[in-house]
């Protein structure tokens, strides 16, 4: 199949883009390097650099390419950036997302798939852990954004006849995550540790997340161009929570040569307590359920880090 990934110069998209190419699939990325690096390109894949909000780019690629699907990573993906920005949050996430849904409707795309949020969307949970049923509550411009775009793939499906695939990815963690940015508080702890600088927990440090393996997101992705079961909203988590101490508890025993310490910092304005979600119906309709252990996969992420400092 012929498959556009935007966003796969990333750290999640490019390893997707890995993923498929190993499939013997026919791979273009769409990245505006942003955020994405080149190095994280698999030279198997096409690589075009260019940005989703720019529509005649766009409709140029789709004429030329006719896409089977389009897996679509591409995003402003800071939350506070979303809260200090909402207008160009929403110029990339809902606008961007729009020229390309267009094009597939034109282009007879046979699939889209949206990565999406697990957190972010349903905001303070009502139960735990959250099943795709529960209310969204976004309490976020890139979370408004995010719900957007799924009720956008609900109407091109009505009305257009778009097959999709919705997966709202828990907290993703593993190698390409980039540390250095506000998001990823795995990436950022283990560069810090590395590095004997401050690790900072904003709050008490109780505040839970669901952390997922990259490569137990890539396996969800794989399994959902395999299959056809229509077009469906998946959560991609592991049902667990872990709080910010404990995280940090788990990376200095693993890097424990480091001598860095953790501080506390006031609490930062509109930041969930608790976020866990169900990952019941992907099993129960794929058969996928996430396979590394969050020890396991700190451990492989840790190592990923390590390299890259001694290198």
């Amino acid at each position: 199949m012929k498959i556009l990934i935007t966003g796969g110069a990333g750290f999640i998209g490019s390893q997707i883009a890995d993923a498929f190419v190993k499939a013997k699939h026919s791979v273009i990325v769409l990245d505006n390097l942003s955020s994405g690096k080149t190095e994280n390109l698999n030279p198997g894949a096409q690589f075009i650099q260019g940005d989703i909000r720019d529509k005649n780019l766009i409709e140029t690629l789709f004429a030329e390419h006719k896409f089977d699907i389009i897996n679509h990573h591409a995003a402003q993906m800071d939350i506070r950036k979303s809260v200090d920005d909402p207008i160009f949050d929403a110029e990339t996430n809902i606008i961007g997302s729009i020229n390309l849904l267009e094009a597939s409707v034109k282009h007879t795309v046979k699939r889209f798939i949206f990565a999406s949020t697990g957190g972010a969307i349903y905001g303070e949970q009502e139960y735990y852990p959250a099943d795709e049923n529960h209310p969204t509550r976004p309490e976020s411009p890139y979370g408004v954004a995010k719900r957007s775009i799924e009720l956008y793939l609900n109407y091109y499906w009505k009305v257009h006849g778009l097959q999709h695939t919705v997966f709202r990815y828990a907290n993703v963690y593993g190698p390409r995550q980039d540390p250095h940015g506000e998001a990823g508080v795995v990436s950022i702890f283990i560069n810090a540790l590395l590095e004997d600088h401050t690790c900072t927990i904003f709050g008490n440090g109780g505040q839970t997340r669901d952390y997922l393996y990259v490569g137990d997101v890539v396996r969800a992705h794989l399994i959902t161009i395999e299959k056809n079961v229509g077009s469906e909203t998946f959560n991609v988590s592991t049902g667990i929570e872990t709080s910010v101490n404990d995280l940090f508890a788990m990376l200095a025993t693993i890097l424990s040569d480091s001598k860095a310490k953790a501080i506390y910092a006031h609490a930062r304005k509109g930041e969930l307590e608790r976020s866990v979600c169900s990952y019941a119906k992907i099993e129960k309709l794929f058969g996928w359920k996430p396979e590394v252990s969050f020890h396991e996969g700190l451990k492989k992420t840790a190592e990923y880090f390590q390299s890259l400092h001694t290198a």
